[in-house]
């Protein structure tokens, strides 16, 4: 029987509800402390590793390739910080904003309160036009409204931004610490004083390490290395999860809020790794506390009760999100390379005569 034609299952509660009761009973938001301990280790053993391999190498060209596993140690300590910040590790909040302000702040050096705010609205609404922060109109474009009237350089973005998509994200790392410090500028900012110090300890510890260890040439062309691939193993982490999937209107319940505009990546335990646990998006949207490691035993339950209740439950594989997304970027840049068509043709077919 196909889904379309699925009756609502007939039981007390919202449909969500439900499925709730159903995940409680089976224990799946139960903390995983061994699970949280060995990957912290894991990440930190990667983290000092790799910086203790910097200042062994010290003034050589070898010192680029540690610029490139930093850039991949980084984006595995902001996954950990993803994980933190949902109180997925701690119950509590304390322990949580301590943990993930060591991790964002200090090791990874963006504001953790800041994108705890920003990831947090995009929870409550996602793909939503106007209320998720991760599709509003900047320098890539997720509606197709939000493209007219772009000209000059943003236009050309437009227009070209699906192409453009995957060398933007080499900036990505860089507009995060931009994001940051123009967050702490904000009066309302909790507890900004403690972030922008720890972001500063974050900053001089490692432009001291660039300056002391590397030339000057040595330690620019690291910055861009490490940058870059942070930006984009982090941009390709995020990318798959919701763009090119349907935007919300805002009617929706929660149960088919987070899963229609969700997108989970087919893949093994590789796959799990490298992508945090967030290829298992729809399960992470609807159970955001969810320690990671339950994420996959959550799957069959949650893809199975989406079938009876006739909610489209999206899984492919990573490069297939991928033309996805892309194809949704080509598309909604669209409309402006068609007028720009029609803008040429009228000036091509002009002529003196015509007047």
């Amino acid at each position: 029987m196909s889904a379309s034609v699925i009756q609502r299952p007939k039981t007390a509660g919202s449909d969500f509800s439900v499925l709730n009761r159903q995940i409680v009973e089976a224990g799946l938001l139960e903390r995983r402390p061994a699970y949280y301990a060995v990957r912290a280790c894991v990440v930190s053993a990667l983290f000092a590793g790799a910086w203790v391999l910097f200042f062994l190498l010290g003034s050589s060209w070898w010192n680029i390739a540690v610029a490139g596993l930093l850039g991949l140690v980084f984006s595995q300590a902001a996954l950990l910080a993803h994980d933190v910040a949902h109180r997925q590790v701690f119950r509590t909040k304390r322990p949580s904003e301590i943990a993930g302000r060591i991790v964002a702040n200090v090791a990874v050096g963006m504001s953790y309160g800041w994108w705890m705010d920003k990831h947090t609205r995009h929870h409550n609404n996602p793909n939503h036009d106007e209320l998720d922060p991760d599709v509003q109109p900047e320098v890539l474009i997720w509606a197709t409204e939000s493209a007219w009237g772009r000209r000059g350089v943003k236009g050309f973005v437009t227009r070209h931004q699906a192409g453009l998509f995957f060398p933007l994200l080499t900036l990505l790392s860089i507009d995060l610490r931009i994001s940051s410090i123009k967050a702490l500028r904000r009066p309302g900012m909790k507890r900004r004083g403690l972030e922008a110090s720890l972001m500063a300890l974050h900053l001089v510890a490692y432009v001291a390490a660039l300056l002391l260890v590397l030339s000057p040439l040595q330690a620019l062309v690291f910055f861009l290395v490490h940058h870059a691939v942070f930006g984009v193993y982090l941009g390709m982490t995020f990318a798959p999860n919701h763009k090119g999937m349907p935007h919300p209107d805002g009617n929706e319940d929660y149960l088919r809020k987070q899963v229609l505009t969700s997108r989970n990546v087919k893949g093994g335990r590789l796959t799990d790794v490298a992508l945090g646990g967030l290829n298992y998006q729809i399960e992470h949207h609807l159970f955001p506390a969810m320690p990671t490691p339950n994420l996959p035993k959550a799957q069959p339950i949650v893809r199975a009760y989406c079938e009876r209740a006739g909610v489209s439950y999206e899984e492919t594989s990573l490069i297939m999100s991928y033309r996805q997304a892309l194809r949704h970027l080509h598309a909604v840049g669209a409309p402006l390379r068609a007028t720009r068509r029609e803008r040429r043709v009228d000036v091509d077919s002009y002529t003196p005569a015509s007047r």
